[in-house]
């Protein structure tokens, strides 16, 4: 397979995608990648499809996505824990009720 370098994008910092010779899309990844297998039901997995389609996207692809804001939870919860201590000084001026914090 060989991918004009005039067609690569880069889509991260460890792919890139392009057409082939034959008008097809390639993915290269520029760094190892790992395969994993995963059990779900036909019809989950069926729908998970249908969106990432719809997405313009392969279902691989929104997987991949999902896996990089899972696994950043982590680092985003320091940041609150970080913020919500930068912040300890500020107090309400009263107690705002359930029904005051459901407003739209």
């Amino acid at each position: 397979m060989s991918i004009s370098p005039g067609f690569l994008q880069t889509t991260s910092r460890h792919s890139a995608i392009g057409t082939n010779s034959s008008g097809h899309t390639e993915i290269v990844y520029t760094r190892y990648v790992r395969n994993i297998t995963l059990s779900a039901e036909e019809e989950l997995i069926e729908r998970a499809r249908l969106r990432a389609a719809h997405e313009k996207k392969t279902l691989n692809a929104a997987f991949r996505e999902w896996l990089e804001r899972y696994a950043g939870r982590e680092t985003g919860s320091k940041e609150y824990a970080e913020l919500m201590k930068r912040l300890g000084h500020v107090r309400s001026v009263r107690r705002i009720s359930r029904d005051e914090m459901n407003e739209r």
